[in-house]
């Protein structure tokens, strides 16, 4: 990373500034100014989340919006109503009210005297999100969105649900956030009234988790901010990027498929990280990347961007399973359009234990059954990687014993796939609810297994995520099962594996009870998005080194630890994974603010006992500046058995020693075919 102090326009930045709201709200924000501003006019960029811009982004936002505006951009983030040092209580993600104060910030923004009337949005994850939102919303000032690691549909495919099976990281981001909306905001900037602010956030910001089990299935709730739902209201240019490490990345392409006059997309190597701090590497000259989306759409200078072409992604090269890589060998590849007329199906029909390479269908392939233990998921890694821990599949040789498995013979050439792989599935069940996890993995001729990508599908919704229904034991169905987006090399003399598994725990929430799946692989079929090399992939222009203006000095006053473990207490059964994230404390000597963050998950289960599935996250944080220290700690319990989940949380609050707020809270929700 290069860190840069030569820019084109000194910067001034502004902090605190006060955004109103219409119902006389106010938003806190930090903006970065050129100076040449307060002369001539300029076009500015909006970032809008809630991670706390005192003390929770602070060293990455000065690293990204001091560039912006030292090339001639004002540039802004602002905290969500409810969080940091904004007035009001955060509720939930992604409400109404949270895009009417977008909107209402867009418009004071470019009412500024220092801001020429059009505003650009960038964001990652949650200002993903908001920044596809608001686009679809139509404010007159919005002009192009830079969105990374985001999704244009939070039921199909974001932390909750994952082909209709309920994610672990559900309960994990859950957690994340109940530890983030427990905390007060800054006396040094809200004075006083910071007591009154933070009682009001304690007891009025709830259990999210709650919120996100009672809606099971595709309705209305995650309807609202999918602009999946209509793209047309899409009319802005938008940059969409995301990694293959990360959760989000089949939105890129989607987005560049249903846009295809406005989107560009973007895929690298990357866990849940903007591409200039990207991990794994390469990291790649993001910011640069912006101001070439930002001087075209918002000071109308040619900057070749509509040339580039509809999608660029990292072919990755093949490498042995590991839980962390640092760099993942490979080559940027391209395609004119998405779908592609270069990427074609290939047919890999299922026989007993082996995938049919040449297309033939074996006639008499016979019925295979599988009746995978719970255990089967230790290894999986998270859904999201945020590469803060070994968060990467293991070897899946962990996993194959408890799956059924299908082998393609040693590739006679090398292959290469793009796109999201499907299996074409015919099976029967031997109970109304079941669920079933596809892996593609590559074998290599050492028998180590790393998995490429895998899908998820809860059979009951084998006919849509809206009005899912129970399976009828014994009967046959058919279904199509979609993988994750990937591209991927498949080496000479390397085996493909697609394996099979009735459950994922804890990477998903297993059904209610024991399932057998019978499947019929003469009637069943691997679909890969096969791509042949292409010339025109030489030729590509290189992506510019990382940089990014200097981050604010920190001091670290404890180390922090990352990793993740398994244990198996063989006398008692049990399996337990434990995340530990534990981030240490810091002093960040800007504000002179001392920061603590420390969280421990644990997932467990029993021998097979489906009501012994237990999840459980602790979170605990503290604040600290001279006399004036705070601190909560959360804790999210949640249990299921064969009718309902079980949810005891926990918030205790201190000031110095003493605890000044405590709540309990306890729900049971019904379980619909989940």
């Amino acid at each position: 990373m290069r860190v840069r102090n030569d820019f084109p326009h000194r910067v001034e930045c502004r902090d605190p500034v006060w955004i109103p709201m219409p119902d006389g709200v106010r938003l806190n924000a930090r903006i970065w100014l050129p100076e040449s501003a307060h002369q001539t006019p300029v076009p500015a960029i909006l970032e809008y989340i809630p991670y706390r811009l005192r003390d929770g982004s602070a060293r990455r936002d000065a690293m990204h919006h001091h560039y912006f505006a030292g090339h001639g951009y004002a540039s802004l983030r602002v905290d969500l109503r409810g969080s940091g040092d904004s007035e009001g209580v955060l509720e939930d993600e992604y409400l109404e009210q949270e895009l009417k104060d977008g909107e209402a910030i867009l418009r004071w923004i470019a009412d500024q005297p220092w801001c020429s009337g059009d505003v650009g949005m960038i964001g990652i994850s949650w200002g993903g999100f908001n920044g596809l939102q608001l686009a679809a919303r139509r404010p007159p000032e919005l002009k192009v969105v830079v969105s990374v690691c985001s999704t244009d549909d939070r039921y199909s495919d974001d932390v909750h649900y994952m082909g209709g099976c309920l994610l672990g990281d559900n309960l994990s981001w859950a957690s994340t956030m109940f530890a983030y909306n427990s905390l007060p905001p800054d006396p040094q900037i809200v004075g006083s009234e910071w007591r009154g602010m933070w009682r009001e956030r304690l007891e009025g910001s709830g259990l999210w988790l709650a919120k996100w089990l009672e809606h099971q299935h595709r309705d209305g709730y995650w309807q609202h901010g999918s602009i999946c739902e209509d793209f047309s209201r899409v009319e802005v240019p938008i940059l969409a990027a995301s990694g293959w490490a990360d959760g989000y990345s089949n939105a890129v392409k989607r987005l560049v498929r249903h846009l295809p006059h406005l989107c560009k997309g973007l895929i690298g190597p990357w866990s849940h990280k903007y591409p200039h701090l990207g991990e794994p590497g390469p990291a790649i000259g993001f910011l640069q990347e912006c101001l070439r989306w930002w001087d075209r759409w918002l000071k109308g200078k040619e900057t070749g961007v509509e040339q580039d072409p509809a999608i660029r992604v990292w072919m990755q090269d093949s490498m042995p399973p590991t839980t962390r890589y640092g760099h993942r060998p490979g080559r940027w590849v391209s395609e004119p359009s998405w779908p592609s007329p270069n990427v074609s199906e290939w047919s890999l029909p299922l026989a007993r234990g082996r995938l049919c390479v040449d297309g033939q269908r074996e006639t008499a392939a016979g019925v295979l059954t599988v009746q995978s233990p719970l255990t089967c998921g230790l290894f999986a890694g998270k859904w999201c990687s945020y590469a803060a821990g070994p968060d990467l599949a293991h070897d899946q040789r962990e996993e194959d014993g408890g799956a059924l498995t299908f082998d393609s013979p040693p590739l006679e050439e090398t292959v290469e796939i793009m796109g999201a792989a499907e299996l074409d599935l015919e099976f029967s069940a031997n109970r109304p609810v079941a669920m079933v996890a596809v892996r593609l993995s590559d074998v290599a001729p050492d028998d180590k297994a790393t998995r490429v990508t895998y899908g998820l599908l809860n059979l009951t919704h084998r006919d849509g995520h809206g009005s899912p229904s129970a399976l009828e034991p014994g009967r046959r169905y058919r279904v199509r099962v979609q993988f994750n987006d990937v591209a991927q090399v498949f080496p000479r003399g390397h085996r493909l594996r697609l394996s099979l598994s009735t459950s994922y725990w804890p990477l998903a929430w297993p059904p209610p009870e024991h399932v057998r799946l019978t499947v019929y692989p003469g009637d069943s079929t691997l679909y890969l998005p096969f791509r042949q090399p292409r010339q025109a992939d030489e030729s590509l222009p290189d992506f510019a080194e990382p940089e990014a203006a200097p981050s604010i000095p920190v001091t670290i006053l404890e180390s922090g630890h990352h990793n993740w473990y398994v244990y198996r207490d063989l006398a008692e059964d049990v399996s337990t994974l434990e995340v530990i994230n534990d981030s240490g404390a810091v002093r960040l000597e800007d504000s002179n603010l001392e920061v603590v963050t420390r969280a421990v998950e644990r997932y467990s289960s029993r021998d097979d006992d489906f009501d012994s599935i237990r999840g459980e996250a602790v979170w605990e944080r503290k604040l600290r500046r001279g006399d004036w220290q705070v601190s909560t700690v959360t804790r999210t319990v949640q249990r299921s058995d064969r009718d309902n989940f079980v949810i005891h949380a926990t918030l205790d609050a201190y000031e110095g020693e003493q605890r000044v707020y405590s709540q309990t809270w306890d729900y049971t929700i019904p379980r619909h075919l989940v």
